[in-house]
């Protein structure tokens, strides 16, 4: 489904090395192995596009899926050109994990774009090779250079698919005219509990017109299903194209296995396995897992929280507050032991954090701090309480140890906005004050913005979603889309957050000046 468009050739750096939305165009076939059989259907093809991820400054993660059992090869250089091939990795795409594939590429020169060509070969019959597609991602730097991202969340929910007369998933090909260097998916990648019909009816009396396909035609309950999911999402133009050429670091939340989900507590008629885990959150898990260009961690397998490392200035903490949370609601009248992150992992946050070196420490998060939710953590006005106690510990903690420049990024509330934290402002009080950006979603509907709550004394210095009048659920078509970027400048180690929308307006932005103190970023400008 690889869809070839050649860009005009750019005349920045990174433009000159990144080509244009559909790189992911035929590249080279007379280099292929013979024999070469005439016919497409004879051959392997990629099936959902390419993707890469989780880069550092030496290696990365390339996935890709084919359309029956195959071998995938993969050929790297740091040309565009692919004349010179210095890295070639394959592995096998086979049934058991629908065809998906994922190598894990080491050795890379760091600070360097690299240009990966990728096919598929007959997993039965030497020679024979499929289309090839390319791919780029740059690697981390060793020494300060500047660096800019992306993030935001939120995937085909609320029923709202792709629908090419209105141009598909848009915010995908906005964010790759941002360039960036990688992008961070905040989660709900998928909207499994969302089945996707062929017709919405919209306020203005429109009518929106969904792409469908018989797995996205029900709530996911099968593995099958929740791999359609992901399929449903690649058959998009946008998406396609800005995983050939950005790579991610991808994050889960609720939605890639059902609506607020915990580990306990949910469960199809399939029930729980003898160890007590859900089948349908395993069979959510694994799909995601297929599917997406994440490393493994081979001590705790299906792991989703790590740190990346991009430069001496950037340290990312993907953390996961779905898979160690307590299975309660999140209220004031339930007293048993909550907990959102886990002491596992609450433990490792603290010690990664407190070994980190990078000037800025950014904390991707699936979930808000401090907007009153259920499924969340803040539960309205007063001191710290149930989940609120991770939080606090946490804050107090990176207080004590001289944490500085820390900044949380999220999405999940379908709205964009920008929380400064002060202790000031807060009932808990032992922490330093703190930014946290919430931007999304990317195609789904829109919600009004959510109340704040004064434990930890946050205030919205922004905020964007739709209007109460409008209510919650407005269509991807109204513009109401949302995405931000990080820009750290490479001399002063100057932090910019920029929240955009799906049509590229730099809604509002602020610039931080890292301390290097214990004490935290300052804030130099603000703009809106």
């Amino acid at each position: 489904m690889a869809i070839a468009i050649r860009a005009k050739q750019a005349l920045t750096r990174r433009q000159l090395l990144v080509r244009s939305a559909s790189t992911v165009a035929l590249v080279g076939l007379g280099g292929l192995a013979k024999p070469y059989l005439s016919r497409a259907a004879d051959r392997p093809q990629i099936a959902s596009g390419l993707a890469s991820g989780d880069v550092s400054a030496g290696s990365a993660v390339v996935w890709a899926r084919a359309d029956r059992p195959a071998r995938l090869r993969v050929e790297c250089s740091t040309v565009e050109s692919l004349k010179s091939i210095f890295r070639v990795a394959s592995s096998e795409a086979l049934p058991e994990h629908d065809f998906t594939s994922k190598v894990l590429l080491e050795g890379l020169p760091p600070g360097q774009d690299i240009f990966y060509r990728v096919r598929f070969e007959d997993i039965g019959e030497s020679g024979i090779s499929g289309e090839t597609q390319v791919g780029h991602f740059r690697t981390a730097p060793l020494e300060p250079a500047s660096i800019s991202f992306v993030w935001s969340g939120d995937s085909a929910g609320q029923g709202w698919g792709i629908d090419p007369t209105r141009g598909g998933m848009r915010t995908y090909k906005t964010m790759l005219e941002n360039r960036p260097d990688f992008f961070i998916h905040s989660g709900d990648h998928i909207y499994a509990d969302c089945p996707i019909p062929s017709e919405l009816k919209l306020p203005n009396g429109e009518i929106w017109r969904n792409i469908v396909i018989e797995e996205k035609s029900a709530v996911a309950h099968s593995l099958a299903q929740f791999r359609g999911n992901y399929k449903y999402n690649l058959l998009d133009d946008n998406l396609r194209a800005f995983n050939a050429q950005v790579p991610m670091l991808a994050q889960w939340d609720d939605h890639e296995v059902t609506n607020d989900w915990s580990p306990i507590g949910t469960a199809d008629e399939t029930g729980y396995a003898e160890d007590g885990a859900s089948r349908l959150v395993e069979r959510g898990r694994r799909a995601f897992h297929e599917f997406m260009p994440i490393r493994a961690i081979s001590s705790q397998a299906g792991r989703v929280y790590r740190r990346i490392g991009y430069g001496p200035l950037l340290d990312v903490f993907l953390i996961d507050m779905r898979s160690y949370r307590d299975s309660s609601w999140n209220k004031r009248d339930d007293r048993s032991d909550t907990f959102i992150l886990g002491r596992a992992q609450l433990a490792w946050l603290k010690r990664e954090l407190a070994a980190s070196d990078a000037t800025w420490k950014v904390i991707a998060a699936d979930l808000p701090i401090g907007l009153i939710s259920e499924d969340a953590i803040a539960l309205g006005y007063g001191p710290p309480e149930r989940r609120e106690h991770e939080i606090a510990d946490l804050l107090s903690f990176m207080k004590r140890a001289g944490i500085r420049n820390t900044v949380w990024l999220t999405a999940d509330m379908h709205y964009t906005a920008a929380h400064y934290y002060d202790p000031n402002r807060a009932v808990f009080q032992e922490f330093e004050p703190f930014w946290e950006f919430v931007s999304g979603p990317l195609h789904a509907g829109t919600w009004p913005p959510a109340e704040l709550d004064n434990t930890f004394g946050p205030a919205a210095m922004f905020q964007k979603g739709c209007s109460t009048q409008q209510g919650e659920n407005l269509a991807p078509c109204f513009g109401l889309q949302f995405f931000g970027r990080v820009d750290i400048d490479g001399q002063s180690g100057v932090m910019t957050v920029t929240l955009k929308d799906v049509d590229d307006r730099a809604l509002w932005s602020v610039d931080i000046a890292p301390r290097p103190d214990a004490r935290p970023g300052r804030i130099l400008t603000q703009h809106i």
